[in-house]
């Protein structure tokens, strides 16, 4: 293929992952209210229900006008990403599939669905550990004199930023395979740095979090580091498949 036809294919894989994307907005919008009052508000009211005598409650505020329609509109946006994941990564993967040796294009569907897997799992783990954590920390530390009035938006952004970074470095072990069957990555290079990881970890989980919450930076941070021991393992089977598929 030429310059120009690899730019035409990405255009129509690109036009294929908007397509889905928009389809998922569709199905989360139909779907918005439960998603924002069962799913993404349940945390905080479970916290609230929770909460020991003497501590301040949560409340959640609109400060904006039509401030409820664009969370709406946000919500179903990134919903429609999250549900969309499978097909974006299959675009991805049929867009690279063409410089892969042919041995290494059958491994497409499972490495959609381990893709996949990976992400929906770092959201799961976000949504069931990171969050009730964090928000418990918040709702118990300090003064009851002052009482947490949270804007909705700012509340959103938090629940979503932190799914969101869960579900990307929840990808480690697949970045791992994929730079190891192209010979960029190997067990030992991750090995002899191991330590030098650990500290980059912690910096990432710090980027990742919004603002300086140190709870939800050490959740994440623990098992990012469990995810680095797996990808070792990972880039190990990975290099051994890559010597075998040349030897061949």
């Amino acid at each position: 293929m030429s310059f120009f036809e690899h730019l035409e294919e990405l255009r129509w894989k690109l036009i294929k992952a908007i397509i889905g994307i928009v389809l998922g907005m569709i199905v989360c919008w139909v779907f918005i209210d439960w998603i924002v009052v069962q799913v993404l508000l349940k945390p905080v009211t479970d916290i609230n229900a929770a909460l020991p005598p003497g501590h301040a409650p949560f409340h959640l505020q609109n400060l904006k006008p039509f401030g409820q329609l664009f969370l709406y509109m946000q919500v179903a946006l990134i919903g429609g990403v999250v549900i969309s994941v499978p097909n974006i990564l299959y675009q991805i993967w049929a867009f690279i599939a063409p410089g892969l040796l042919p041995g290494e294009r059958k491994y497409i569907r499972a490495i959609v669905f381990f893709s996949s897997f990976c992400f929906l799992a770092g959201v799961a783990f976000a949504y069931f550990v990171m969050l009730p954590a964090a928000l418990s920390f918040f709702a118990t530390f300090g003064t009851p004199t002052i009482e947490n009035n949270i804007a909705i938006n700012e509340y959103m952004n938090f629940v979503i930023s932190v799914m969101l970074s869960a579900g990307i470095v929840f990808e480690l072990p697949m970045v791992s395979w994929f730079l190891s069957r192209l010979g960029i990555l190997t067990p030992k290079f991750m090995r002899h740095y191991r330590r030098h990881a650990i500290v980059v970890i912690f910096i990432l989980a710090a980027a990742l979090t919004p603002g300086t919450d140190p709870v939800s930076q050490v959740l994440l941070a623990i098992p990012l580091m469990g995810l680095y021991e797996i990808s070792i393992l990972v880039s190990a089977w990975a290099s051994r498949k890559r010597e075998e598929s040349l030897a061949s």
